[in-house]
Order: structure tokens, then C-alpha cells, then sequence
């Protein structure tokens, strides 16, 4: 059955932002005390982001977290473009972030690569990095 009517609701409808007010973690300690909000909830998303593994945990949508176990064997020369195209496409997904780039790397350590970039937020900018083992 098609529906004959194609007129929409004529309500206004208002898209509202969600605040980031949210739980503080601490990676180290794997303690969570207090609030933190603006630059400092945008580096925990980050953070979140990129140390969850696209596709495996049901709780997050497929758009959440980051591809990187199939970069394992793979050659430097593959995983640095691939890993500076993965985090973007990663971070790109939350709409309070604008861009990342000044992508670095650094391969001195044998079977490791370690990326250092900068994520501008409508909050400011901050420097983030992600190491994988390949």
C-alpha cells in the first residue's frame, strides 16, 4: 500500500546540539571522577574514538571507532597514508569536529607506527596521536 497523501507535518521542528559535558576518565588510573566539558570532553572523544575497534561491539553504531587490525603485517609504506586516511574518516563522524591534519610519523621503532596530528574542534585545537602495531 502506497500512501496517497504526501503532504508533510507542518510542525517547525528545532535540531538542537548535545552539550559534551560528560564523565571524566582517567586512562591510566581506569578511574571516572567528575565532569569535564569543551576541549577536555574533545579530547576524550578522541581518545574513545580511536581505541575502539570499528565493527566489533554491538553497543556502538557502525560509524563509531576505527579500523586498524587488518594494517597488522601490512608494509610502512601502505600503513602511513592508510592510517592518516582511517583517523580522519574516524574523527570526521562527530559533527564538533572541523578537520584533522599536520599529520607526522613516526616509524623509528621496529613494527610500530606512531601518528601525531593536530584535531580542530569548535572548541579549539588539540594535538592528539595514535600508535599501532603492524
Amino acid at each position: 500500500m502506497i500512501p496517497k497523501n504526501t503532504i508533510l507535518p507542518s510542525q517547525d521542528f528545532v535540531i538542537e546540539e548535545q552539550p559534551t559535558y560528560t564523565y571524566e576518565m582517567n586512562p591510566e588510573s581506569g578511574l571516572i571522577r567528575g565532569y569535564v566539558d569543551g576541549i577536555e570532553a574533545m579530547e576524550q572523544a578522541v581518545y574513545k574514538i580511536l581505541s575502539t575497534e570499528r565493527y566489533r561491539y554491538l553497543i556502538y553504531s557502525w560509524n563509531y571507532g576505527i579500523e586498524l587490525e587488518d594494517l597488522f603485517g601490512q608494509p610502512v609504506s601502505y600503513v602511513c597514508p592508510e592510517l592518516e586516511r582511517r583517523i580522519r574518516e574516524a574523527l570526521l563522524w562527530d559533527a564538533r569536529i572541523e578537520d584533522v591534519g599536520n599529520f607526522k610519523f613516526d616509524t623509528s621503532i621496529r613494527g610500530t607506527v606512531h601518528a601525531y596530528f593536530i584535531v580542530h574542534t569548535v572548541f579549539g585545537n588539540l594535538e592528539a596521536d595514535k600508535e599501532v602495531k603492524i
